[in-house]
This record gives C-alpha cells, sequence and structure tokens, in this order.
C-alpha cells in the first residue's frame, strides 16, 4: 500500500480561497497563495486548486495564480474549474501545474477525457465527480457545475467509465457531506472502492481528525479537506498523527 495523501483543497472564486456548505452560501476563507505556502510549510502532500465559479460563468481557466502558487511550493499541484479543452490542459501544466481535474465538462463531452489522457497521460488525469444520493441503481448520481445541475448519471456507471476513458484518479466529492463537518461520505467511499482500482480521493465532511482515519480504511487513498485547515481547526500534522497512530502509512 502506498502512504496515504493529505491534500489540503483551495476553492477559489473571484482571486480569493472561498468556503461554504453543500457548495452554496461561499464565505472568503483568504489569498490562494498565501494559504498554498503554509501548506506546503506544514506538510501537505499534494494541493488542489479548484475555481469553482468558472464552470458557471462560462469561462477559461485561471493561470496567473497557478503560476504564482507554483513558484512557491514544491508538492504536486492539481488544478480544476472550466477545463474544457486539451489545449487549456497543457496551458495549465505549463504554468506549473502537475494534474489537472476535470468534471461538468468531461460530463457533457466524455471523449474530453480520452484526448487529456492520450496528450498528457492518465497520470495527468483526475476524473472529478461531484456525487449526491439520488435515484439510481447504486443509490449516488453524478451532477454538475458546482452541484447545481442534477443529472441521471449513476456514479457507479460514471467511476467505471471514467476508467476506461483513460481517468488516472477519481475525485470523489461528496455533495449531501460537503462543508457539513459530520465526516466524509464512507457509503460512498466504499461504495466506490468495490468498483474501481484507480486512486480515489475523498473529499467534503471533514469535522476532526478521526474523520481521516475511518475514510483512509474506508478505502481512499488521499483525503481532502478545506474549511478546517482553513480556519486552523485542525493541522495537517494532527490529521496525519491520526493516521499513524491507526496503523495506516502517511509521509510524515
Amino acid at each position: 500500500m502506498t502512504a496515504l495523501r493529505i491534500i489540503p483543497c483551495l476553492d477559489i472564486s473571484a482571486g480569493r480561497v472561498v468556503k461554504g456548505v453543500k457548495f452554496q452560501e461561499l464565505r472568503d476563507s483568504g489569498d490562494p497563495v498565501e494559504l498554498a505556502t503554509r501548506y506546503y510549510q506544514e506538510g501537505a502532500d499534494e494541493l488542489t486548486l479548484l475555481d469553482v465559479s468558472a464552470t458557471v460563468e462560462g469561462r477559461g481557466v485561471i493561470t496567473e495564480i497557478v503560476e504564482r502558487c507554483a513558484e512557491n511550493i514544491f508538492i504536486p499541484l492539481t488544478v480544476g474549474g472550466g477545463i474544457r479543452s486539451v489545449s487549456e490542459v497543457s496551458q495549465l501544466l505549463a504554468a506549473g501545474a502537475d494534474k489537472v481535474s476535470v468534471g461538468s465538462a468531461g460530463v457533457e463531452r466524455p471523449s474530453l477525457l480520452s484526448e487529456i489522457a492520450s496528450t498528457h497521460g492518465s497520470q495527468v488525469l483526475v476524473v472529478s465527480c461531484d456525487i449526491k444520493r439520488g435515484p439510481s441503481s447504486s443509490g449516488f448520481v453524478i451532477t454538475t457545475h458546482g452541484g447545481r445541475v442534477a443529472t441521471d448519471i449513476d456514479a457507479v456507471w460514471w467511476a467505471k467509465e471514467a476508467e476506461k476513458l483513460g481517468a488516472g484518479e477519481l475525485l470523489l466529492n461528496s455533495i449531501d457531506f460537503d462543508g457539513t463537518k459530520e465526516g466524509f461520505d464512507v457509503e460512498l467511499i466504499s461504495k466506490l472502492r468495490e468498483v474501481s482500482s484507480l486512486p480515489l480521493i475523498a473529499s467534503g465532511g471533514a469535522g476532526t481528525v478521526s474523520d481521516f482515519p475511518i475514510a483512509a480504511k474506508a478505502g481512499a487513498d488521499a483525503l481532502l479537506a478545506a474549511s478546517i485547515f482553513h480556519n486552523q481547526e485542525v493541522s495537517i500534522a494532527e490529521v496525519k498523527s491520526a493516521l499513524n497512530e491507526a496503523a495506516l502509512e502517511v509521509r510524515l
């Protein structure tokens, strides 16, 4: 088993880090470059930047913030939000991103995923799945546009399809648990672990250090959180210590 990864997530809107509950009521949480630098210094294994308003506003990706972050951190950087073409992926990689996260555009045009994977390799492609409970065979459905638009696509089916199309990792965003601090969606993680051999990044619901070992034991390979790190309620060191104490491998 490879070491679990702890990934702070910076949701960015209008050049600032924001955070809400269930993707709604976004509040300012600070400057992205300052937070990225802090998390790198505190021992984050990776960092994720998501432009949460790009798809809704129908605009392209932001590269200036990516460039500034990449100058200050030396851990893998994943960037997502509004990516619709291979050329935009190339632009982000040139700006300093190591991986890209593709969500809504991949649902709307699945061939985009295979285009990115064939051009840049599967290791670059993280397929972001905004998932909530709904009427489907698995009980989970895919949403798009930051959770605002529901689809009838079964989440388990989509995870398998994304893997076939060239995804290197799956980011499981639980809309139901996002920002609630009630713990990760263990049922969702377990269900996806049963059907996918890809690395799974669990996102949504982290509230205390004890939530992280539970999600890891459910099948997550990486654990992503935002507000509890932004608000300094929990530190990366505390999370890694809790995982280590639970006999789970981490990079200390």
